[in-house]
């Protein structure tokens, strides 16, 4: 039988606010467990909630970053389970009232094709503290530090038909909530995570498969792999003639598996009524429009900015657009190198390669965007060739200077570009080497490119630091008179 996949994911993002959702708290991360949080995050009886007004303004400027419905009234709940990370019993979360109503965005599948997936609701909620199973001799230790933090969790429409569009869609909204400010990204400090929902139907019905939720997968290779077990789990079991169990599952990267975790509750599980400790949230257009006019520039209109007016090409230009640091550090390289193309070509190729190799992010890149941009203001210029501008790079990086034009001096890179003397030192190659002369001379005129080679070889060995296309001009015009 042929199967339909349908994916929908719950991405969770972290709030970039300096104070938990509903307590004076410190959200900074990394701190000694359990040393960020108050009498409200241990769930102390007689304490209340104080919401923090700047989780509302970040989730109402992502809602308008995919062109949702805000909600103008939103309305807390109380989601009611027992678990030891979550000492009051409940967590506060929206259900029927969001923040964020039906949204959309675009994807990039690659070879210009895109799809728009859309969102069924962002809303806020409080995290949950953190289980810690090392260090406690085969028992488990709470930490609360993370109790508190206020998320936006934001729900697809089950539309997702594989799992690299799943990827795309988690890469897509990390790039957003990062361009808006909202959120830092991070998925290795758990700063965005996802929960893969994942079921199956046979080919053409409408009916959706039960579906199982593999939770808490943090990173976008682990999304894909996490997803692709899951299918195939799936398909083994229909095909052998059984059900799928509707279930909550973690993915064990290790293993390359899903294993059961615990049955999937159902909403009235969670017993969801309006939280009585908070009122409801109202706010009105005036509101709206004051956070819209904060938006920055996105990366959809980023990207197509760099097409039109950079002359990149869509795969560069969506490339260079997903990240917002990248984006800012190549405009900032490039207007000082006087050459869009170059720079994408630089920044996608050596630096990023750099960064690859290095295990460092743009932000903690040693060389700045003004010295590539100089560095390669020299090659444009033709004062250093492309080898040469590797090195002054290299050198920056390496912490062996980071004056640009000093660097060229010292590493004796600056080309020679004049004709004049180009000629002679080309003169003397010719008259050094006749038997190469002869060979080239007797080359019909169509493979001469290539027996061109060993002349230029030879002319920047006499002569270091000559430019190779000036090289490469006059030998043409000598070796043409000699024929």
């Amino acid at each position: 039988m042929e199967w339909e996949v349908v994916i929908g994911l719950e991405i969770h993002a972290q709030l970039a606010t300096k104070s938990k959702i509903f307590s004076g708290s410190s959200t900074e991360y990394g701190a000694d467990a359990n040393t960020q949080a108050n009498i409200y995050d241990l769930g102390l009886p007689g304490v209340l909630p104080v919401f923090n007004e700047e989780a509302l303004r970040m989730a109402v400027k992502f809602g308008l970053a995919i062109d949702a419905e805000i909600g103008m009234k939103s309305v807390f709940d109380r989601k009611n389970y027992f678990y030891p990370d979550s000492p009051k019993g409940y967590q506060i979360t929206q259900l029927h009232e969001p923040i964020v109503g039906m949204g959309h965005i675009d994807i990039d599948l690659g070879e210009g094709k895109s799809r728009r997936i859309n969102v069924t609701r962002a809303h806020l909620e409080e995290d949950a503290g953190k289980s810690v199973h090392e260090g406690f001799d085969g028992q488990s230790g709470i930490d609360l530090n993370r109790c508190g933090t206020p998320l936006i969790e934001i729900v697809s429409e089950p539309e997702l038909r594989s799992s690299k569009e799943a990827s795309a869609y988690f890469r897509k909204m990390q790039s957003i909530v990062m361009y808006l400010g909202i959120c830092d990204g991070n998925l290795s400090q758990g700063s965005m995570r996802c929960d893969c929902n994942v079921s199956l139907r046979p080919k053409g019905e409408e009916k959706l498969g039960t579906r199982t939720e593999i939770k808490n997968v943090n990173s976008f290779k682990n999304v894909e792999r996490a997803i692709e077990v899951e299918i195939e789990r799936q398909i083994d079991i229909l095909e052998d003639g059984g059900s799928i169990k509707q279930e909550t599952r973690l993915f064990d990267a290790d293993k390359n598996e899903t294993r059961s975790m615990r049955s999937k509750e159902v909403e009235n599980d969670y017993r969801y009524f309006p939280d009585p400790d908070l009122l409801p949230v109202i706010i009105d257009e005036e509101y709206v429009e004051a956070i819209r006019a904060t938006l920055p520039e996105l990366p959809e209109q980023k990207k197509a900015r760099f097409e039109s007016e950079h002359g990149l090409s869509a795969y560069n230009a969506s490339v260079l657009a997903a990240s917002r640091e990248m984006a800012d550090y190549f405009e900032v390289a490039a207007e000082i190198a006087g050459d869009y193309k170059m720079t994408a070509n630089w920044v996608m190729g050596d630096l990023s390669a750099a960064l690859n190799k290095n295990e460092i992010s743009i932000s903690d890149i040693p060389v700045s965007a003004q010295q590539l941009g100089a560095i390669l203001k020299n090659v444009k210029g033709n004062d250093i060739s492309n080898d040469g501008a590797k090195e002054v790079f290299n050198a920056i990086w390496q912490g062996k200077g980071s004056n640009v034009d000093q660097l060229i001096d010292q590493l004796g890179l600056k080309q020679v570009s004049d004709t004049s003397a180009i000629e002679e030192v080309v003169a003397q190659v010719l008259a050094d080497n006749p038997k190469l002369v002869e060979a080239y001379l007797s080359t019909p005129e169509d493979k001469r490119a290539k027996a061109i080679g060993p002349f230029i070889g030879a002319t920047r060995k006499a002569a270091k630091g000559v430019n190779p296309q000036v090289v490469m001009e006059v030998l043409k015009q000598k070796l043409n008179e000699l024929g």
